[in-house]
């Protein structure tokens, strides 16, 4: 098995119970994509087609609010997937962009396939359903962190989650992540 196969079918595995049978039959429609660092895969106002699984390397979700300010809204690192769900399930544009950080590569799950899922998997449904809440507890973790935790709160949090983040991410996209300044950031990682 490939490995950028191996490591979506054990996140796969980690949400349903899965037979090989099964798993061969589901895994002969993914994509795979070699994304260029600053790429972007997803533009804010277009229709997200995939959901995308990160094999390697790492993308970032943001929007560019009404000031023409890119606000990050999510990272999502290897063994995870990332989207705009709505747009996906909705067919709507998204409001969200979605662009590689390093180079990254993904495996690409349709909407199509999503849905052909639920039919042939006996637990497809239930896959997509964990997939849901997913990106539920995303959203609701992020705007509940901004409305009652403090910035060096968000910070550590941050940190304690990721804790290559900073090698990793540059300065301003973690700053926008958290809802400060660069200059504030810069303030929290000395006080530490």
């Amino acid at each position: 098995m490939d490995n950028q196969f191996k490591k979506i079918h054990q996140v796969i595995s980690s949400y349903i119970e899965i037979n090989n049978e099964e798993w061969i039959s589901y895994s002969s429609k993914f994509r795979v994509k070699e994304i260029k660092k600053k790429e972007i895969i997803l533009s804010q106002g277009d229709i997200c087609r995939d959901v995308f699984f990160v094999v390697n390397g790492l993308l970032r979700v943001f929007f560019v609010d009404n000031n023409g300010e890119e606000k990050t809204f999510h990272f999502s690192f290897e063994n995870t997937f990332s989207t705009d769900y709505e747009s996906f399930l909705k067919k709507i544009p998204s409001s969200y962009s979605i662009q590689a950080l390093e180079d990254t590569t993904v495996v690409l799950m349709s909407f199509e396939m999503l849905h052909d899922g639920y039919k042939i998997l006996r637990n497809g449904e239930k896959l997509g359903r964990l997939l849901a809440e997913e990106y539920f507890f995303i959203f609701n973790d992020k705007i509940q962190a901004i409305y009652t935790q403090s910035p060096i709160v968000r910070y550590n949090n941050l940190t304690r989650k990721f804790p290559n983040i900073l090698q990793r991410i540059p300065q301003h996209y973690i700053a926008s992540y958290l809802n400060i300044s660069s200059v504030h950031l810069s303030r929290l990682k000395n006080s530490q």
